[in-house]
């Protein structure tokens, strides 16, 4: 290896646990001890803290320093970092600006083969980002941004419980024109018009499994509306807008203060220092009414009747679940 590769495995390998013998360092390496101590010291004058113990039994730590050094990424760590800075502005910690600017650090010095593969990496965060994050690779989400960016169609297998063995069943091959990568509350999806289906489909990235080679070029088709935020927002209520399909407003027993931490969308106002009103929306008037009995507290419905009549549905649902005898021995 050349001493700047030699140096930045060094370095990753420091990352990777607390304490490293010297020897086994220089095996890993496939150098001697002395190449070791030499590529330490060099480290050192980059400003990096690595704290050395003597002895046969002696090694090398690295340490949290007082500035911050250059720092030396392998290409999936750049792209990583590349990826967590498009996503960062969903965190709504204020540091939108500061990622953008770092995304431009970072992609004014990679090499051009990295470049290439980050300018592809165009991501549209709806929601909040790392809620029950799921597990997507890398190279599977490069490989979904370079035919969006190609303007290939995609041909894929695709599995409704998750990316199979190679054993495993497969739904018949799928095929899209990839417009867009979202990723919303832990999950990516791909955005793009299903030629099969003649529509727009949200995918689960992780479900995927992309086909080579991919197909013929396309013209890129719009977005309903223009605005990928609010398409896949409407997509992920049911509707084809960015709005609840069902909505209606109770008056509950509660004051505002007991509602406002868990009404998410909804609006809360009061009624007066014991109640309040609650407005909220759903894809089904049941999971509306639903929602509200969470609650569980009285109410008066305001409106819709549609919501009057998914009350008295779930009501009496509840009490023939209620009266059902349970099986089994009883105590």
């Amino acid at each position: 290896m050349t001493t700047t590769a030699r140096l930045l495995s060094l370095l990753s390998l420091l990352q990777t646990r607390r304490d490293w013998p010297g020897h086994l360092l220089a095996s890993r390496l496939g150098t001697s001890d002395r190449t070791v101590r030499r590529d330490v010291e060099r480290l050192r004058e980059m400003g990096y803290r690595i704290h050395a113990t003597m002895g046969p039994d002696g090694g090398y730590r690295l340490d949290a320093g007082s500035d911050l050094p250059p720092l030396l990424f392998d290409d999936d760590q750049a792209v990583a970092v590349a990826l967590a800075l498009h996503a960062a502005p969903a965190m709504g910690a204020g540091i939108g600006e500061a990622a953008v600017r770092a995304l431009a650090t970072v992609r004014q010095v990679m090499p051009s083969r990295l470049r290439h593969r980050l300018d592809a990496l165009t991501v549209t965060v709806v929601g909040r980002a790392g809620a029950a994050p799921t597990d997507v690779s890398t190279d599977l989400l490069v490989t979904l941004a370079g035919s969006i960016r190609d303007r290939e169609v995609l041909r894929f297998d695709c599995s409704p419980h998750g990316v199979a063995d190679d054993d495993g069943p497969l739904v018949p091959p799928r095929r899209t024109e990839p417009a867009h990568l979202v990723t919303s509350y832990g999950r990516w999806y791909l955005l793009g018009w299903d030629l099969d289906r003649d529509d727009w489909r949200l995918y689960r990235v992780d479900r995927l499994r992309p086909r080579t080679p991919t197909g013929p070029r396309f013209t890129p088709r719009p977005v309903p509306g223009g605005d990928v935020d609010a398409f896949v927002s409407a997509r992920f209520k049911g509707s084809v807008v960015d709005a609840w399909p069902c909505r209606g407003t109770v008056i509950l027993d509660l004051p505002v203060h007991e509602v406002l931490p868990f009404a998410g969308d909804g609006t809360v106002t009061a009624v007066d220092e014991d109640r309040c009103a609650l407005e909220a929306g759903s894809w089904s008037w049941g999971a509306l009414a639903a929602s509200f009995g969470r609650f569980e507290a009285a109410m008066e419905v305001v409106g819709p009747p549609e919501l009057t009549a998914a009350f008295a549905t779930l009501a009496a649902r509840y009490r023939q679940a209620g009266e059902t005898p349970q099986a089994g021995p009883q105590p």
